[in-house]
């Protein structure tokens, strides 16, 4: 005989075992909340751009190679700014003993404008002064090492770097609304997982329902007295 279940018996399974939906997602979401506010760094975010291209053409504007040339050039830019060079230069030159150029790289972002021949680098850091200064050094030796290595001296920064006020993560409502609904999902797996795995004939439906017989008579519970 084939089971099937309605909305009604989903409706009264969910509200059988409520406490276990409202504990789990409550459990989840506290959780959630309590690791973005006190146990997650805040990590800050430092930016500068600059501008990178050739050296204008001859004829005294910028042909059509000299554009392909210069977003060909933008790739080796990027490949350039994340290098153990420029970090091992950026190190010594802030004296930075206890750091490594992995490091220093981890931290930094390269992210090509579209359609231009603008880049931005990014420094990620618990410390925001630390990700300004870091972001500012590292556009100031990737610029004379473009001009000594690639042979291109039009780099121009564009933007400074600025201490960050506010952090880019985590993100704490975002994270507690992930909990949240991470939560009830698992609550309401569980639920129906514990509902398939129970067996047990509880009521006069129940043996209606999966045994296909007819209740004759109800014993009824008494309450002993004393």
């Amino acid at each position: 005989m084939e089971e099937s279940i309605d909305l009604k018996d989903i409706f009264i399974m969910l509200r059988k075992r409520l406490w276990v939906i409202l504990l789990i997602t409550i459990v989840a979401t506290l959780a959630a909340a309590i690791i973005s506010f006190w146990v997650l760094e805040p990590i800050y975010e430092a930016n500068t751009t600059l501008y990178v291209g050739k050296n204008i053409s001859s004829e005294g504007a910028m042909v059509y190679q000299d554009i392909q040339l210069s977003g060909q050039l933008v790739k080796d830019y990027r490949e350039l700014a994340k290098s153990r060079l420029v970090s091992n230069i950026v190190i010594n030159e802030l004296r930075l003993e206890d750091t490594t150029s992995a490091q220093i790289s981890d931290m930094l972002e390269v992210n090509l404008k579209s359609d231009t021949r603008i880049i931005e680098i990014t420094a990620q850091h618990t410390d925001p002064e630390f990700a300004k200064m870091v972001a500012n050094k590292v556009a100031d030796v990737f610029k004379r090492k473009a001009v000594e290595l690639i042979e291109v001296d039009n780099v121009q920064v564009i933007d400074v770097a600025e201490v960050p006020e506010e952090p880019i993560k985590p993100n704490k409502l975002t994270n507690i609304a992930i909990g949240f609904i991470l939560g009830f999902m698992v609550s309401l797996g569980l639920v129906f997982l514990i509902e398939y795995l129970d067996s047990t004939i509880k009521t006069p439906e129940d043996v209606e329902k999966y045994l296909g017989a007819a209740v004759i008579g109800v014993i009824p519970k008494f309450e002993s007295s004393k």
